[in-house]
């Protein structure tokens, strides 16, 4: 069930009008697509935040217009903590829209036993579906996920109906041998390539070189 946002018709716009609004405990948002008149609106930010806490890519609007739209952006103060702005873009239920979805990993990689260290290369991917069947998430089994091996965007479990926009190839995780170990190994490897030998002549002293 898509998350209920009471929307009010913002009658000034502007950075004064902006920043008093913020004060009175609403968000300024933009409201546009399908051909229609760009709406400037005010939403609680209680709301806002129950928004992005939850992830929520559908919305319904209620209050002063009543519709359906997709969250397109959200605007964040510089530490990351406060919604400054929203844009939400008007769709219907049966739409393809393009959304980015996080990955969800479950299992035990095997490669974890076997010693390494699981790393998340990626944690989310673009997606194409239709508005009303966008998935909360992708899953990634990792069960089968060895030292040494990768998994790749193609390797998601997607919903049907969901199509993956993000390339194929591209790697979502794998799992590495740990760092001290790497670091161990690229230390030997440096030190082997960099010796060089010693030239001795017959009495034993270092041999010039020419």
């Amino acid at each position: 069930m898509a998350d209920v946002l009471n929307v009010e018709k913002r009658g000034q716009t502007g950075s004064a009008a902006t920043r008093r609004l913020r004060r009175s405990g609403s968000i300024p948002a933009v409201l546009y697509g399908h051909g229609e008149e760009t709406q400037h609106l005010a939403i609680p930010a209680t709301q806002v935040k129950a928004v992005a806490r939850n992830h929520a890519k559908m919305v319904e609007l209620s209050g002063d217009i009543k519709d359906t739209a997709l969250v397109s952006e959200m605007q964040w103060d510089p530490l990351g903590i406060e919604v400054l702005h929203m844009d939400l873009i008007r769709v219907n239920l049966q739409e393809k829209v393009d959304v980015t979805v996080s990955i969800q990993p479950h299992g035990d990689p095997v490669g974890v036993r076997e010693g390494g260290v699981y790393v998340e290369n990626a944690h989310d991917v673009e997606v194409r579906c239709s508005a009303g069947a966008i998935p909360d998430n992708v899953g990634l089994n990792v069960n089968e996920l060895h030292l040494g091996q990768s998994l790749l965007a193609s390797d998601l479990e997607l919903p049907e109906g969901v199509e993956l926009l993000t390339p194929a190839d591209t790697v979502v995780a794998h799992v590495e041998e740990p760092r001290a170990e790497l670091e161990q190994e690229e230390l030997g490897a440096e030190g082997a390539v960099g010796a060089e030998p010693e030239v001795i002549s017959k009495g034993g002293e270092e041999k010039e070189q020419d």
